[in-house]
């Protein structure tokens, strides 16, 4: 139960973040100024690996873990979802952002804010499943 207690802990941290990058981080990008935006992009990659990085890995690690101690669909959906986001992740947000690092270009981020959609219905979907698990022990 305290593993997946933190595991849920851990995907609603997750949730947290996603919705807020995606609804109010993300699109304020674009308004921070062709001048200072590749101080700005490293410094907000910088930054943000700081604050999302423990929380996916440990998200990683209770899942994985969750599994090792018992099977069950809603496990395995879940694990599903985790692999999704990190593969939209390094695939498709990290490139995105390594881009912006030379200059804000407004194609590139409409791609960063669209794609980002990914991970947000993912993490929004394993939050409901935890609550669910959290609920049905």
């Amino acid at each position: 139960m305290t593993v997946l207690l933190i595991h849920v802990m851990a995907t609603w941290y997750m949730m947290g973040v996603i919705w807020f990058v995606q609804v109010v981080h993300y699109p304020l990008m674009k308004r921070v100024g062709e001048g200072d935006y590749d101080v700005y992009q490293a410094e907000h990659m910088k930054r943000t690996t700081w604050v999302v990085g423990p929380g996916m890995v440990v998200e990683a690690l209770t899942g994985v873990w969750l599994l090792y101690v018992g099977t069950s669909m809603v496990l395995w959906v879940g694990l599903g979802l985790l692999l999704v986001i990190w593969v939209s992740t390094v695939l498709l947000q990290v490139p995105r952002h390594n881009r912006l690092l030379q200059r804000f270009d407004t194609e590139n981020h409409v791609v960063l804010v669209q794609t980002n959609w990914i991970r947000t219905i993912a993490w929004t979907v394993r939050g409901l499943l935890g609550f669910w698990m959290l609920k049905t022990v």
